[in-house]
């Protein structure tokens, strides 16, 4: 999964030293999709790009499993969340793929959204949880840096995000393997971190 540059408590700068490369939120890296099987290029070319029209052809032409990863790991579906293309989400959605499907780092599309600070997709995804079990399957998702997209709103300062994702269940003191909680992504004495700290208090935490 393809997400903007981490903060987990690290020196900025330590990512590039260790050669891994992030992704610049709304950059579309080049690829020739040599890696992706051939029967999903047009899938993960038209998701990747946005290009609703390419992508209603595809799946309309698909010969296997809308949920089958196109990239990276990353379905069709974390694809489009990942780089905010809304009309595509839609369509994916509507034909079946699923909320619930975990790319090679564990990250579910609700992952994604979060990082990209997507709030329609945010909701849609949200919306699409077909039971409150679903829901907090979701919340409680974490990918292989222990990350649930909670931390990637927080991360990403996505204020409105945060408090949406709170409000429906989101857990404010959830570590990640880090040992970081949400509000410590974010800047200090930002809104987002203000947000974050409030809900961490025991009086909130109780009610």
């Amino acid at each position: 999964m393809a997400v903007p540059g981490r903060r987990n408590g690290m020196i900025d700068g330590d990512e590039d030293e260790d050669g891994i490369l992030f992704v610049e939120e709304g950059a579309l890296p080049e690829s020739d999709f040599e890696d992706t099987p051939l029967h999903l290029r047009d899938l993960a070319a038209a998701a990747m790009h946005g290009d609703v029209d390419a992508l209603r052809q595809a799946l309309d032409n698909l010969d296997g499993s809308i949920d089958e990863p196109v990239e990276d790991g990353d379905t069709a579906l974390h694809l489009t969340c990942l780089y905010g293309h809304l009309s595509c989400v839609q369509l994916l959605l509507e034909r079946g793929a699923s909320v619930e499907a975990k790319d090679e780092d564990g990250g579910v599309p609700l992952h994604d959204a979060c990082a990209g600070g997507f709030m329609e997709i945010v909701q849609l995804l949200i919306g699409k949880a077909d039971s409150p079990e679903c829901l907090k399957r979701m919340l409680e998702s974490v990918d292989v840096e222990g990350d649930t997209p909670l931390h990637h709103a927080a991360r990403g300062e996505h204020e409105a995000i945060v408090q949406l994702l709170l409000s429906i269940g989101a857990s404010p003191t959830k570590t990640n393997v880090y040992g970081k909680t949400p509000g410590e992504l974010a800047e200090p004495n930002t809104q987002t971190w203000t947000i974050l700290e409030a809900a961490t208090r025991p009086s909130a935490m109780a009610s």
